[in-house]
């Protein structure tokens, strides 16, 4: 009787312990289940209850209602060595008149273009002008019944994190639509693909854009027009010369340059832009030689006469502003400038030995030279060529391939550094503004292929031997 009394208290204990270690696990489990279905219940009721994502969805569906039909698909054939060959790119109804604003790198070389819209109408469309140098191209569709003009945010100036809806057709996927906010202003894209040839004030954005977007309008959150895709930053290759797809940097030109440059190729059929007189450098200046530090532009030089030199602007200033906006770099300010039209005044701040002064220069017409050496050096650095002035084989100045970008079209057509530019055309080169005129008076703004004839050392005789290469602009 003693041993089953000092036995029985263990043996019950020994049960309960195994008795908890066989039903403890069950029983926690039904505890979280339980725990975890009450959450789902009062996630689901929360949802229920508040339909704030319900009205979100429903107002990107009508952004998306609102800007669709606007929408162009554009279908482009050209011909090329090979025989012929098409590509597609993206636009947007511009008024009811029939006009359809793409970008000029869309329909380069086209020899026929047709134009597709949401509903699945097709028309033929005719190109009514284009403009290199910002990239920016007008058609007219061969009938305009029944078209819907996107509505443009005229007058209104995006801001940093505005949310932003890009419309077109990447990779041939048609009416497209993604989702981004406004990541910057005013950039200078040197490592983007398919960049315009000269303008490079853009909006930045984090939507997703790849190739076929090109031409499609970016718009904000009231279905307003406040953009045009025009090019994409890849992780590729920061010199900005293959192709690749988004890496999550994408760029717009600007709604304002839009409006001005297609109202001016409807209305002539030509752009006309303004002068302000001030040299520039190719590089960036050193602002902080005269003291200055901080976004801003050093003047090198003013032209004689010229509307900066008649407003008091003077060398060693520094352009801080135009017009409200801020000059991040050489080629904000450029562009900025190349398209206010000639005859407007414009309002620049200026830094000058630690003063702030603000001038308001009436802009001249900027001579075709001016033009069109930007939107040629422009295509050549979207070739992968850069261009400077080296010794010729006798002594003089002449046109140098400066650099060539690794694993670009320029390098894959034969084009190294250190060649010296002879001919263009068959047309002798002795300067770089030469070698701009010949190859746009060759057609290479609108996809010409243009043979040029350069010297380079051939590394076994130490001699100079002639090459001729093709120099094509991308699309």
């Amino acid at each position: 009787m003693r041993r089953f009394t000092d036995w029985g208290p263990a043996c019950v204990v020994l049960l309960a312990t195994m008795l908890a270690l066989v039903f403890a696990p069950a029983m926690v489990q039904r505890v979280e289940f339980a725990q975890t279905s009450a959450r789902v219940s009062f996630a689901r009721q929360s949802l229920g209850e508040d339909d704030i994502l319900v009205r979100m969805d429903l107002a990107i569906r009508r952004v998306a209602e609102a800007v669709e039909p606007s929408v162009a698909h554009i279908d482009v054939r050209m011909k090329s060595r090979g025989g012929s060959s098409g590509s597609s790119g993206s636009g947007w109804v511009f008024d009811t008149e029939g006009h359809v604003i793409t970008n000029a790198h869309v329909l380069r070389g086209a020899e026929s273009i047709r134009v597709q819209l949401s509903d699945g109408r097709l028309f033929a469309a005719e190109l009514v002008g284009s403009d290199p140098l910002t990239d920016i191209a007008v058609l007219k569709l061969a009938e305009s019944d029944g078209l819907i003009p996107a509505i443009r945010a005229t007058g209104r100036h995006p801001r940093q994190g505005e949310r932003v809806f890009a419309f077109g057709s990447p990779f041939g996927f048609k009416f497209s639509m993604s989702e981004g906010i406004i990541s910057g202003l005013g950039r200078e894209p040197a490592g983007a693909v398919a960049t315009s040839s000269g303008y490079t004030n853009f909006i930045q954005t984090d939507a997703a854009v790849n190739p076929g977007n090109s031409g499609g309008p970016l718009v904000n959150v009231l279905g307003e027009v406040v953009g045009m895709n025009v090019a994409i930053a890849t992780g590729s290759d920061t010199d900005g010369t293959t192709e690749g797809q988004s890496a999550g940097i994408s760029f717009a030109i600007p709604l304002p340059v839009i409006e001005s440059v297609a109202t001016q190729l409807i209305q002539t059929g030509t752009v006309k832009r303004g002068f302000l007189g001030i040299s520039l450098p190719r590089r960036g200046t050193n602002t902080e030689r005269v003291g200055y530090n901080g976004f801003g532009v050093l003047v090198p030089a003013v032209s004689r006469g010229g509307p900066a030199d008649l407003a008091g602007v003077q060398a060693d200033d520094v352009i801080t502003e135009i017009d409200g906006q801020e000059v991040t770099g050489i080629g904000v300010l450029r562009s900025l400038i190349s398209t206010i039209q000639p005859g407007q005044s414009v309002k620049l701040r200026l830094w000058r030995d630690g003063e702030v002064l603000t001038v308001e220069p009436k802009l001249v017409e900027a001579g075709p030279e001016v033009v069109v050496g930007s939107s040629v050096l422009g295509e050549l650095f979207r070739f992968g060529v850069q261009i400077g002035e080296g010794v010729g084989t006798r002594g003089e100045l002449r046109p140098v391939v400066a650099r060539v970008a690794r694993g670009s079209a320029a390098a894959a057509a034969g084009f190294e550094s250190g060649q010296r530019v002879l001919r263009v055309a068959g047309e002798e080169v002795r300067s770089i503004n030469e070698l701009t005129e010949w190859l746009a008076a060759a057609g290479l703004l609108q996809g010409t292929e243009v043979e040029i004839t350069v010297a380079q050392v051939n590394l076994e005789t130490q001699e100079f031997e002639e090459r001729t290469l093709v120099v094509r602009a991308l699309r």
